[in-house]
């Protein structure tokens, strides 16, 4: 165990000496490079920082008005008879949008139900089988200054939703 955890802590700056030696060797400028690259980095950041502001703002408000809650509540008679758990209901809405909300929201029912729970095992199924889509495609578009992504997003929240549909399914099938 000791020399995986020297190994894992080791690799970063071996792979940074790697690439600074391979640079030298091709009588490479690595640092002028690396400030080229950083220089775009920022570009980009500074190209996306509005969408991340519209997504953190977004995310805000879904959490501290109640939406979330009426829309469960409202849900609710559809998903008991078709056997979902309404405990995970604010994972499966708030993982396409962001993965920090989600990620919060996920160690909640792990506090409250168990990660052996079935709603513990849905949740983690759910987290490793969906991916946060409107904040990747905004990342994503946003570089490369994409505006019309109608079809993307549609198959992409309808992979999250098969992705939600299988987690329940399975772990309903399995439950023990």
């Amino acid at each position: 165990m000791k020399f995986i955890n020297y190994f894992s802590s080791s690799v970063m700056p071996l792979i940074l000496l790697l690439i600074i030696v391979y640079g030298l060797i091709e009588k490479n400028k690595v640092f002028d490079i690396f400030l080229e690259g950083a220089k775009e980095g920022l570009n980009i950041v500074l190209k996306i920082f509005p969408t991340l502001i519209g997504l953190f703002l977004a995310i805000g408000l879904l959490r501290s008005s109640g939406i979330l809650e009426l829309i469960i509540n409202v849900l609710s008679p559809v998903l008991s008879i078709l056997k979902i758990p309404s405990e995970i209901m604010p994972l499966a809405m708030l993982r396409p949008i962001s993965g920090s909300a989600s990620i919060a929201v996920a160690t909640d029912i792990m506090k409250n139900y168990g990660v052996d729970s079935n709603i513990g095992l849905i949740a983690s199924t759910i987290m490793g089988s969906t991916e946060t889509t409107l904040y990747t495609i905004a990342i994503y578009t946003g570089c490369v200054g994409i505006k019309n992504t109608r079809f993307v997003l549609l198959a992409a929240l309808g992979a999250d939703i098969i992705g939600i549909i299988a987690s329940v399914l399975i772990w309903n099938i399995l439950e023990f």
